[in-house]
């Protein structure tokens, strides 16, 4: 018997999803690892210069019977190069027979399903009448940040902020054309403030804001920093925040905005934060009152890759999308 894969190019994917799916299947998913339906190892990391890293990612989840392994590389200097900062493949196996069913470009996959994330997790723990939205960072991963947050609550503004106040421009006129409603921009990074839910979506090592940006009640999604020695959310934040999670063991071991604030004593050493599949589930509260302020941290999981990708599977047979090739 002659063996296929279908090849799906960065279009093929985004032609087959949608954030609101998405954030359906990433809501599932993050219950299976919640609940320990899932086997995640740890990710391998190999760094290839002083800012420059590749990391592989398996998962395996037995509901659906599907295997994926990411590979991904992060190279901060490639804009100028005129190439994505972050690349990526998934390459997706039938658990049962172990054949290989698909290769599938990652980047559109790996921003929609971190948009998801983000999705789920505001519509956990941001008040309900959340309604102006800011992200820090002017890149494909803010746009898919509003986008998801757009799915979940009634905004009516969006507010960038970049250091690159040409980027930011350039991120506004086009989210303000998809999301059909106005996207400023920000000369302050303190006019966050204005905010009820903020997105971090940055490649930086230290804090992008300061703990006194935040106005009562605000929510913050963190989904830029993946390094022990790189954060985004100041330790005061983090200090006073509501803290959940994506998966437990990979933020306690690789999110540097829980580790620097353990080492400065602003967490305590055996801090234990709830996981989002177990505020879904309700194994876990969510957020206390209006003026709590409730932080995500997540670095990303396979399991999000692998629930998304089954969407574009299923999808592409349904449309045609992707092109079969004989191994």
């Amino acid at each position: 018997m002659k063996s296929t894969v279908r090849f799906l190019s960065a279009a093929d994917v985004s032609r087959a999803l949608s954030m609101a799916a998405a954030i359906a299947a990433v809501r599932d998913a993050f219950v299976h690892l919640s609940v320990g339906d899932a086997e995640v190892p740890p990710r391998t990391t190999i760094t290839l210069g002083p800012n420059d890293s590749a990391q592989f990612m398996p998962v395996y989840l037995p509901v659906g019977g599907k295997l994926g392994l990411k590979a991904v590389t992060v190279v901060p200097g490639n804009p100028r190069r005129g190439l994505p900062t972050t690349q990526s493949l998934l390459m997706v196996f039938d658990a049962g027979t172990g054949r290989a069913e698909a290769v599938m470009d990652g980047e559109v996959l790996t921003a929609v399903r971190t948009g998801a994330a983000t999705g789920v997790a505001t519509d956990a723990l941001a008040r309900p009448d959340a309604a102006v939205a800011a992200v820090i960072g002017a890149g494909v991963q803010g746009h898919r940040q509003l986008e998801a947050v757009c799915c979940v609550r009634p905004v009516r503004e969006a507010l960038v902020y970049d250091e690159n106040q040409e980027a930011g421009l350039r991120f506004a006129d086009a989210l303000a054309e998809d999301l059909g409603f106005p996207v400023r921009v920000l000369h302050k990074v303190s006019a966050i403030r204005e905010a009820d839910v903020v997105c971090t979506a940055t490649s930086s090592s230290r804090p992008v804001f300061a703990d006194a940006d935040l106005a009562p009640g605000t929510h913050v999604n963190a989904i830029g920093a993946f390094r022990p020695d790189a954060r985004e959310i100041p330790g005061e934040t983090v200090a006073r925040a509501r803290i959940v999670v994506d998966s437990r063991s990979a933020c306690l071991a690789e999110a540097g905005d829980l580790i620097l604030a353990i080492e400065e004593g602003r967490l305590p050493a055996g801090f234990r934060p709830a996981e989002l599949g177990e505020l879904v589930i309700g194994a876990a509260p969510g957020r206390a009152d209006a003026n709590e302020i409730t932080l995500f941290k997540s670095v990303g999981n396979a399991v999000q890759d692998l629930a998304v990708a089954g969407l574009v599977l299923s999808e592409a047979a349904r449309l045609g999308l992707g092109t079969e090739v004989e191994l």
